[in-house]
């Protein structure tokens, strides 16, 4: 396999105006060959007209479903012997692909990751920050490791695939089309499939930050549901107090997020923390936030934060 191909799968909704950018940068790859594919999930702005301009990129329309669905689709649709996932916003590092690919010829069982930093606007003020992930490590230790301070990161744009991995690992789940997190669950299956987690070093992803969030109770609750399949996927494997203490911090990162939007979400959140293990971490802010806590509780805190407008 000298000259594998490579298939970029992007799907696509209403990111016109980033879509371009994230194109040149797939294009400006050192790896050849690569295979293209953006599904455009039923955009209404010119996200499809902007893909038009690039004849090397196969543009599959579809109507909305969501993004699993999307990534299904140009699965579906691919042939590459590789595969990159990414997000119609995020980019890579020229070299990115061609660095993995060198590391997974003859490891076609293990799965390669990158360096990742996030950009708000201009991509060459990325800031890149190393942790404990940033190295060769077994399945359980690289999600352990990535979990440990109840966050980490799991998005498209740092992995590429063997084939073999992803017929493997499964669909994505179309259930999980409009969770937030619904990346984290499928990685979580693709990395337990792997032999060995392989890290790039050089090989630089730039993730988008700053575009607009959300605070409903769908979103709240679809993170409920991702959670919980992430922590019934790991917990299956490794039952241990490593495992335990990240996914109870991760709960108590929920709650936080989600408190007082959806106080049902955070109650659970809660309980679902201490009943994996009694490790207590407290929500970040600045410092009349933590004067607020520290006198009268986070939760009141976070009140005042909500009617002050802030997210």
């Amino acid at each position: 396999m000298s000259d594998p191909l490579v298939s970029v799968l992007i799907p696509c909704f209403n990111a016109g105006r980033f879509i371009g950018e994230t194109l040149r940068s797939v294009l400006a790859q050192t790896h050849k060959p690569l295979e293209i594919i953006v599904v455009d999930d039923g955009s209404t702005d010119n996200s499809a007209e902007e893909v038009s301009r690039f004849p090397e990129v196969k543009l599959i329309r579809q109507s909305n479903a969501g993004v699993t669905t999307a990534r299904n689709v140009a699965v579906a649709n691919c042939r590459g012997d590789f595969i990159q996932y990414l997000d119609a916003d995020d980019l890579l590092s020229p070299d990115k692909i061609s660095r993995q690919v060198q590391r997974l010829i003859g490891n076609e069982d293990c799965i390669a990751t990158a360096e990742w930093g996030r950009f708000y606007s201009d991509p060459s003020k990325t800031l890149f920050v190393p942790d404990d992930t940033w190295a060769d490590l077994s399945p359980l230790d690289w999600l352990a490791l990535s979990r440990q301070d109840g966050l980490g990161m799991m998005y498209p744009a740092m992995w590429l695939f063997p084939r073999r991995i992803i017929d493997e690992t499964g669909p994505w789940k179309p259930e999980l089309a409009r969770a937030p997190g619904e990346d984290t669950e499928y990685f979580t299956r693709a990395v337990l499939k792997a032999r060995q987690v392989l890290f790039c070093a050089g090989a630089r992803t730039y993730y988008r930050s700053g575009i607009g969030g959300a605070s409903s109770s769908k979103y709240f609750r679809g993170q409920v549901e991702v959670h919980d399949l992430c922590e019934r996927l790991v917990l299956g494997v490794e039952d241990s107090e490593r495992m335990r203490i990240g996914f109870a911090k991760s709960w108590q990162y929920l709650a936080h997020m989600s408190y007082p939007y959806d106080r049902a979400v955070a109650l659970e959140a809660l309980e679902r923390a201490s009943a994996l293990h009694p490790i207590k971490i407290k929500p970040g802010g600045g410092p009349a936030f933590k004067v607020t806590s520290a006198m009268f509780g986070w939760k009141f805190a976070r009140r005042l934060q909500k009617w002050s407008g802030r997210p």
